[in-house]
């Protein structure tokens, strides 16, 4: 516990170091007016992702594998006592995230089974807090939080109408044909899905932990199939060494957990090693017998061997509630608790590192062309009234009219900007359609209609196939006019250099081919489920409806977020450009002013010469504590040594070089001796 406590919170605190640096760097940019409205956009996004990071780990198993008891172990054994219920049989009923939220109170919060007869899944539902039931939960109390968690396990006798209605019986199944009572009634769950909210030092830190209900109630909640469990950044799949490898489990394994996600986030957890402890065999031969089980699981899961742990969970919490270091070894908990550990973080980390300084990190950049253009033009003002020392009245006038000559060239090539923003938001309409909600609705609209009108199951593989064939056609549209937006920045940043001797970041290389990889998974994890409807029942047709609204749900989140990253990086096209021209115009206008003062005697030619230095060397102080802040990001990011992406591109870094090179300067003294 000990180990994972101290990794979670070093994570913890790096992710709030970084958070810091962000905020002391956005602070600086508004101190020194360098904050316009899109980079305070980006950096409160970076910000928004620090500050929304969560650790999910979702526990899968069949009921009386152990699995509460494993949660129990690994994650508050600190609590001096069992926190989750554990007894033979089932405990865990509906599906119970266990996480924290610090704008609310110590609670459960139970989405009432009721809710299982109406349209909509659980994501639908988490948007309505008066469909929720709370209670509250004393958190300093280890013996009324056991009771208070009790709640999860609670059941309902109905009728087994009743229980059809919600997709959770099917009087055609023999199965469930047993399950009834003598007065026509069936025990079910509750409630459909609970999240218990309690300040936890781990769960304080983003951990979320997902106890998942046994496969009955797993086949009838499409949501844990196609996106509660495939987003987790762990699973934990747990067998029993005294039952071994059931059936049930192999289901469980393929339906949930196999096609879920990338099989590097799964390990497979051989619990109740304790059995084999009954004092007639050696050392050896227990841990002979624990070998053969985990080669076992690992061939017929077709798992890594190094991704099996064999584990006493009970052992392993008395161990650490009675700190017994001895009995904690022998429960073989701490390496499985190591392996959590090197499974979620540094991949979690470097996700977070990369969504977050890239933002920033282009800010910065952006930033520093903007200061660059500032210190060139204040140059060239220095170049020019110098120049203007010990020169007649005539030779000023010659200078005011090239200044304004310059800055009417100027005009006539910033109006590219003008035209470049209405040629790329006509693009930008184009490549954000197809992910609107409503072509997403009208797929969803026709797939439904042609699934009613076939019936017949063995039709519905083609209509959803064709379905997700529609999605990939989408992104790919959008994926198009996303790279001709990039070719077209390319263009104009390109004839911006050769026109103006502007030097611009390239626009950073964008595309949303991750989201095809999520829709192939998701289509995946609906051909499996679609799949087991080989037979269609009367009971069973409420239960498609509810997997085919929760496949759109899911296309929906995917197309939500894609959109929202498409959105996001257009946004990030023009204002780098725009910054600039309204730099130079500044500059431009300063400087045509400055003449005109002296030339109309005005204003003294050496006191403009000086407020000039004095403008130059605080532009510069600028440029420097901008590379302090910087660095100072890449240190809170865990040392200098580790830049952002935006800021290692092939160009040297930009404390790393002068902002105006020797070749600029020559061309500066040319442009004002002309």
């Amino acid at each position: 516990m000990a180990e994972l406590a101290g990794s979670f919170e070093q994570y913890g605190a790096w992710r709030d170091t970084l958070a810091r640096a962000i905020v002391q760097f956005r602070r600086w940019l508004q101190e020194n007016k360098l904050l316009d409205a899109e980079a305070s956009r980006r950096i409160g996004l970076a910000l928004d992702r620090l500050a929304e990071d969560k650790l999910v780990v979702a526990v899968v198993a069949e009921f009386s594998r152990g699995k509460s008891e494993l949660i129990n172990a690994i994650f508050f054994a600190d609590c001096g006592r069992r926190i989750l219920p554990t007894s033979a049989g089932r405990t865990t009923m509906c599906p119970t995230e266990l996480m924290y939220d610090e704008s609310l109170p110590p609670c459960i919060r139970a989405l009432p089974i009721e809710t299982r007869a109406r349209a909509g899944g659980t994501a639908e539902f988490r948007k309505t807090a008066d469909e929720w039931r709370t209670y509250p939960v004393d958190a300093s109390s280890a013996e009324g939080m056991l009771e208070a968690f009790k709640l999860v396990s609670e059941t309902v006798r109905v009728s087994a109408e009743e229980a059809r209605l919600y997709g959770l019986f099917d009087p055609d199944e023999p199965d469930h044909q047993d399950a009834v009572d003598a007065d026509g009634t069936v025990e079910i769950s509750r409630w459909r899905h609970a999240v218990i909210n309690f300040p936890h030092p781990l769960l304080r830190q983003g951990l979320v932990v997902l106890d998942t209900p046994g496969l009955n109630a797993i086949g009838a909640e499409p949501e844990l199939t196609l996106s509660l469990v495939p987003s987790a950044h762990a699973v934990l799949f747990v067998l029993a060494a005294d039952t071994g490898l059931t059936k049930s489990d192999l289901e469980m394994w393929r339906h949930l957990v196999r096609d879920s996600g990338a099989s590097e986030h799964h390990i497979a957890v051989l619990n109740k090693i304790d059995g084999l402890w009954d004092g007639l065999k050696t050392d050896e031969q227990i841990d002979v017998e624990v070998q053969r089980q985990v080669d076992l699981v690992s061939q017929r899961l077709a798992l890594s061997r190094s991704r099996v742990f064999a584990v006493s969970a009970q052992k392993g919490l008395l161990a650490k509630l009675q700190d017994d270091q001895a009995l904690l070894a022998a429960s073989r908990l701490p390496a499985l608790e190591n392996a959590l550990v090197d499974t979620m973080l540094p991949a979690k980390q470097e996700i977070i590192r990369s969504r977050a300084l890239s933002l920033v990190g282009r800010v910065g950049e952006e930033v520093r062309q903007t200061l660059a253009v500032r210190e060139r033009g204040l140059v060239e003002q220095l170049y020019e009234m110098r120049s203007l020392q010990g020169k007649n009245q005539g030779s000023v006038g010659r200078m005011l009219l090239r200044a304004q000559r310059e800055s009417a060239e100027f005009e006539k090539v910033a109006r590219k900007a003008v035209a470049t923003r209405f040629v790329l938001g006509k693009i930008a309409a184009q490549a954000l359609a197809p992910l609107k909600r409503e072509a997403l609705r009208e797929s969803a609209t026709r797939a439904r209609e042609r699934m009613h009108k076939a019936w017949l199951p063995t039709a519905f593989a083609p209509i959803i196939g064709e379905y997700f064939d529609g999605l990939r056609d989408d992104i790919r549209q959008s994926n198009a006019r996303i790279a001709e937006m990039h070719k077209m920045m390319v263009g104009v940043q390109a004839s911006f250099a050769q026109e103006l001797g502007w030097s611009l970041t390239p626009p950073m290389a964008f595309s949303i081919d991750s989201y095809l990889a999520e829709v192939d998974r998701l289509q995946e994890a609906a051909r499996a489920q679609f799949a087991t409807f080989a037979v269609l029942t009367r009971g069973k047709w409420g239960l498609i409806e509810r997997f085919l609204e929760t496949v759109v749900a899911r296309s929906r989140d995917i197309f939500v977020a894609a959109e929202r990253d498409v959105e996001a990086w257009i946004g990030s096209l023009l204002p780098p450009v725009e910054a600039q021209v309204r730099e130079q115009r500044a500059t431009l206008v300063r400087r045509a002013e400055s003449v005109q003062k002296i030339r109309d005697a005005q204003e003294s030619l050496e006191g403009r010469i000086g407020e000039l230095d004095e403008a130059l060397q605080a532009v510069r102080q600028k440029i420097e504590s901008l590379k302090q802040q910087l660095d100072g990001m890449r240190a809170a990011d865990g040392g200098a040594e580790r830049k952002p992406a935006a800021l290692a591109a092939s160009r040297p870094a930009a404390g790393d070089r002068p902002l105006i090179s020797a070749e600029e300067l020559g061309l500066v003294r040319q442009r004002v001796s002309a």
